[in-house]
């Protein structure tokens, strides 16, 4: 499914979703977790973190990927519970699972569709997109740092 949108219409600043404090105390984890990632960057990605996440909640029969920085964020995100599930009930009324599609259900399709049709979803949605923060869609149902194959997982990222 696509959405067939500009995708410059997005002018809402996501971050403007996220409480403050809880911007400031996510990022800050990111920037000291991942040491070529800044303050102002790992407030960016949380900030396409939150549009990712409000986003899926506002279009859930459209199959959304997280890049690689956004996923970041979501992990991130996900160990604060308490935050997290506020902003869940906010943006979505329900808490939004992280659950990566096991291997043998994954729809292997083109990585440039799956982030095409995210990102219009997020304009569709009204967001401003960080084109930065997404120079790809991780692959459907895969998750940067999840035991099914992510970088810091005790596997080391072999599947």
């Amino acid at each position: 499914m696509t959405i067939a949108l500009e995708r410059s219409v997005g002018t809402t600043d996501p971050a403007t979703l996220v409480d403050p404090i809880i911007m400031e105390r996510l990022a800050a984890r990111i920037a000291k977790e991942h040491s070529d990632t800044d303050l102002p960057t790992a407030r960016r990605i949380i900030g396409q973190t939150a549009a990712f996440l409000a986003a899926g909640a506002a279009l859930p029969r459209v199959a959304l990927s997280p890049s690689k920085p956004v996923d970041i964020g979501w992990h991130t995100w996900i160990l604060h519970t308490v935050e997290y599930a506020a902003f869940c009930d906010h943006v979505a009324g329900r808490f939004i699972h992280h659950a990566p599609i096991p291997e043998a259900e994954r729809n292997l399709g083109d990585p440039a569709a799956e982030r095409r049709r995210t990102l219009d979803a997020l304009a569709a949605t009204g967001f401003r997109i960080d084109d930065d923060l997404w120079p790809e869609a991780a692959r459907m149902g895969e998750c940067s740092q999840c035991h099914a194959g992510c970088t810091d997982s005790p596997n080391g990222g072999k599947k």
